[in-house]
């Protein structure tokens, strides 16, 4: 006799229940109850029964880790509270500095700090509903993003086995949780060094380049659109901030660290709590002395003031809270020899000097290449051929020459050369094409100007192709040489003239990802004015400044169209971004490839936006810090409404803008009579708008 449709849902969750179970114990606890066999077993008895009963099936099984179809791309949404950036300390006495600081704004309030790893990962935001029977349920995941808006990731956030799919409504009222309509944990996903160097060896197994640091790779493994990719590379999250409605716990940050761990989240173990910088020097020390044994890769400390009364006394600047600081430790360095200086040759034509350095082993990683940015840069360090230099890891990831330093007395390893008696020089002609360079009265670059150069079109794909331009995922560096090199791709209208027959006749690209790469680049005809002014790569035109010229001129014809005047008319174009506009759009070849884009399907129109005028014939003048606005973005708001912003306070002005440490302006507007507001009013000015006018 069979087994009754309750009794099969009972099985389910009781499965379901031990696997989380040991999930935690091995993913959060390292301290796993069964073999590896005994877990595998259980998974596979829950998966036939929901494959059995697919009406059963959800969202939090764990058998939903494993990823997957792949994603069509990462919906945009606003983060509940901005994830702020954190100031820097680089030295006992900044760290003082910061101390003596944070005491005198505290005042009477206590001051105890919380200090934790600084991991180097990338920031996420993991939010979780309320379910009817108290439970509550992973529903999104999102990347830091800009800081006010994040990517949706949800689909590779749960193949990440440290991130409790479900928090069970027992845990939560041992929390003192149970209740709540929801919550959000923020926390940084790492790539364990482990998993980095698994991954670099299959890398190369395929003939592919090695990813540059754990970091990096651990960043891109998130946006991967393949979750089962993600489940592979094992990413870790540490648990580090919780927020109840948009708002940090309450019970400060140590009590929210330990609430968290009760959550089932992993937190990390090595922290503490103190009281003086003293302290905080001692548990630095043991940091640093620890880093080299750590399964991750760490470039700091975090210190947090730990109440949350305090931390409000304390509040922000614009871009970071006053309550918490990262302490950076000290870039790692080493000294090698310079053996050659290349020059490359980047998607503008710029060319840029590279030093090719003896191998040297920096913080774990080899580097054999660092920039030396331009000529004045070289002629400044008085770097030459053969020179010994000290070269950091800036931030621990980029390598760049700091100084020349002596010959060591016994250098290490092969190839020692002698040092140039000729200081270096820029060449005069493309290294790649032959094309005479140019350079620009005034400025140190010089510029391949050559739009058929090899070396630009390499660079140009990349960045057409980049997911902050027109999204073409999957066209990666080894891609983009294989189509130059082929001679498939010779301008970047090329990639849509595409087809599956040629793409799977490259090597290592197979039908299904060739598939996928036709579809995104279908999909990015549609992304629109701006990103497609971006792409084509016109100098000193960014999104911003692509923004605003879409929206003035509505169609790439009337910009194509416009004058230098025309052009300086949109906000923020002055002459020299309008001059190169105007040089971009004159050139023949440039208006072939626009031509060409445009029968090709892309779309090269916009809404065109009708400045608003409501602020028009007002003057503002901005001081001391907003909660929400930051003084460019206050300033944005007010101009795009038609309103002008001035630095000084006087009897023309119409309204002094006040926040938080106002200082001698505030003074001053009072003293004049003038109109002093808040933010809060400000907000209500700029609400009156009217809407946009296409």
């Amino acid at each position: 006799m069979g087994s009754s449709a309750a009794e099969i849902e009972a099985e389910i969750e009781s499965l379901r229940e031990e696997l989380r179970h040991h999930e935690h114990c091995y993913y959060v606890l390292d301290s796993p109850e069964i073999s590896d066999a005994q877990y595998d077993a259980k998974m596979r008895a829950l998966k036939a029964l929901e494959e059995a009963h697919p009406e059963l099936l959800t969202p939090d099984s764990p058998t939903q880790r494993v990823g997957g179809r792949p994603a069509e791309g990462f919906r945009k949404v606003a983060h509940s509270r901005p994830m702020l950036s954190l100031d820097n300390a680089y030295s006992a006495e900044e760290l003082a500095d910061w101390d003596r600081r944070v005491h005198e704004l505290a005042g009477e309030l206590p001051v105890r700090y919380a200090a934790e790893m600084k991991l180097d990962g990338l920031s996420l935001a993991l939010h979780y509903e309320a379910q009817p029977n108290g439970d509550a349920r992973l529903v999104r995941g999102l990347t830091r993003g800009d800081g006010q808006v994040g990517e949706d990731v949800t689909g590779n956030v749960r193949t990440i086995r440290s991130v409790p799919l479900l928090v069970s409504a027992e845990k939560l009222r041992v929390a003192g949780m149970d209740g709540l309509p929801g919550f959000e944990v923020r926390g940084e996903v790492v790539m364990p060094i482990a998993s980095f160097r698994r991954m670099n060896e299959e890398r190369e197994r395929a003939g592919l380049a090695p990813a540059a640091n754990p970091r990096n790779a651990a960043a891109g493994t998130l946006r991967t659109l393949e979750p089962n990719i993600v489940a592979q590379r094992r990413l870790d999250c540490y648990a580090y901030f919780l927020l109840i409605a948009g708002e940090y716990a309450a019970a400060g940050q140590t009590a929210a660290l330990q609430t968290l761990e009760t959550l089932g989240f992993r937190v990390n173990p090595h922290r503490t709590s103190c009281a003086t910088v003293e302290e905080l020097l001692a548990f630095l020390e043991r940091v640093e002395a620890m880093r080299p044994t750590l399964p991750y890769e760490i470039d700091g400390v975090v210190v947090k003031v730990d109440a949350q009364a305090t931390q409000l006394r304390l509040g922000y600047t614009g871009r970071a809270p006053r309550w918490a600081i990262a302490y950076k430790f000290a870039a790692r360095a080493g000294v090698t020899q310079v053996q050659e200086i290349e020059v490359t040759v980047g998607r503008t034509g710029k060319l840029s000097p590279v030093a090719v350095l003896r191998p040297v082993r920096i913080g774990g990683t080899t580097v054999e290449r660092a920039s030396l940015f331009n000529a004045d840069e070289v002629a400044r360090l008085g770097v030459r051929v053969g020179s010994w230099v000290m070269v950091e890891r800036g931030g621990d990831v980029i390598p760049k020459i700091t100084q020349v330093v002596p010959r060591p007395s016994k250098p290490e390893g092969e190839n020692e050369i002698v040092e140039s008696a000729e200081p270096f020089h820029m060449p005069t002609a493309c290294p790649v094409c032959g094309t005479a360079v140019q350079q620009t009265e005034g400025e140190v670059d010089s510029y391949c100007v050559n739009t058929d150069c090899p070396a630009r079109l390499a660079q140009s794909l990349l960045y057409f192709a980049h997911r902050g331009v027109m999204n073409i995922d999957g066209l990666g560096e080894v891609l983009v040489e294989q189509l130059t090199a082929s001679g498939l791709v010779r301008s970047i209208a090329d990639l849509y003239t595409l087809t599956l027959p040629q793409l799977v006749e490259l090597e290592r690209v197979g039908e299904k990802s060739a598939l996928a790469l036709l579809q995104q680049i279908e999909q990015s005809k549609q992304a629109g004015l701006t990103r497609l002014l971006m792409g084509l790569g016109v100098r000193f035109v960014g999104e911003r400044t692509a923004e605003l010229l879409a929206g003035a001129f509505g169609s790439m014809e009337a910009i194509a169209a416009a004058s230098e005047d025309e052009l300086m008319a949109v906000d923020e174009v002055g002459p020299k971004v309008s001059a190169s506009i105007r040089k971009f759009f004159a050139n023949e070849r440039n208006q072939a490839l626009v031509e060409r884009l445009r029968a090709l399907g892309l779309k090269m129109t916009a809404e065109k936006k009708q400045r608003s005028t409501e602020l028009t014939g007002l003057t503002f003048v901005l001081t001391g810090t907003f909660p929400t606005l930051t003084r460019e973005e206050a300033k944005e708001r007010i101009e795009a409404a038609g309103g002008k912003v001035a630095g000084s306070v006087s009897k023309k002005t119409s309204y002094v803008v006040a926040g938080e440490e106002a200082g001698s302006k505030l003074a001053k507007a009072q003293e004049l009579g003038v109109a002093v507001i808040d933010e809060i009013a400000l907000l209500a000015m700029l609400a009156t708008r009217g809407s946009e006018a296409h």
